[in-house]
């Protein structure tokens, strides 16, 4: 009988060993597990365009609402990056910490430029950061990311006044009475496809922003060196919508 028990017992033991040294399956992601470590080099990024650069951010994000993950060696792309960087885009987004950007576009360490202020408004600081990533640094296009339920905007709606806040939704304001002979619904902040449509004529005024404030960037343009593109991105689906 303890001849019996030794044996079981070690037969335990055995293969609780095996379950603990084995290497666990990597795991699924939408059907793919994807292993990307390298970073965007000098070369890379001369010879890339302004339009395929646009179509990569298109595919990252098509990628990214089908849950086709990425998983990145983050310590390795930091280790890569160390010495110099070479990004693609500059995105000017929202400070929403919902809007992961560059998740959105299955972007890593080193791939773009990311400046954030609440709704994606543009003053000289951002200006000057553009004008940075792109004439500086190599950057070929600039997108301005808007999203849905953006609390910059709905205040804005609401003609909100409180500090510094107050100077910020300024800035908003110019889209809002764009808006005031084109559209025929209901103008408050409560109206969803309202703050929608408020939402895309900001992500453009800061595109009209950006051209009349900046000669660098409208030049770089003029030069084909360069896209300037707006979009929006929805909170509920994780698409990116690039406006016309």
């Amino acid at each position: 009988m303890k001849a019996l028990i030794l044996s079981a017992v070690l037969a335990v033991c055995l293969y609780s060993c095996k379950e603990k040294t084995q290497t666990p399956p990597p795991p699924a992601f939408g059907g793919s597990h994807l292993i990307d470590t390298a970073i965007i080099t000098a070369d890379q990024q001369a010879k890339l365009t302004p339009e395929k650069i646009l179509d990569n951010l298109k595919q990252g994000n098509k990628e990214y609402t089908e849950d086709q993950l990425v998983v990145r060696n983050t310590s390795e792309r930091i280790r890569q990056a160390s010495t110099g960087q070479y990004p693609g885009t500059v995105v000017l987004a929202c400070m929403d910490s919902r809007v992961p950007v560059e998740d959105i576009f299955h972007a890593g360490i080193g791939d773009m430029f990311v400046t954030r202020v609440a709704g994606n408004v543009v003053n000289e600081d951002i200006l000057g950061s553009m004008e940075y990533g792109c004439k500086v640094s190599g950057a070929k296009v600039i997108v301005v990311l808007g999203h849905e339920h953006c609390g910059a905007i709905t205040s804005a709606i609401k003609d909100v006044k409180l500090g510094n806040i107050t100077e910020l939704l300024s800035k908003i304001t110019p889209a809002i009475k764009d808006l005031d002979n084109t559209y025929k619904g209901d103008k408050k902040y409560t109206n969803a496809d309202y703050v929608e449509k408020v939402c895309e004529e900001n992500v453009r005024l800061s595109i009209k922003n950006i051209r009349d404030k900046s000669p660098i960037l409208k030049d770089m343009e003029t030069q084909h060196q360069l896209l300037i593109v707006g979009a929006v991105y929805d909170m509920q689906t994780g698409a990116v919508t690039f406006l016309q």
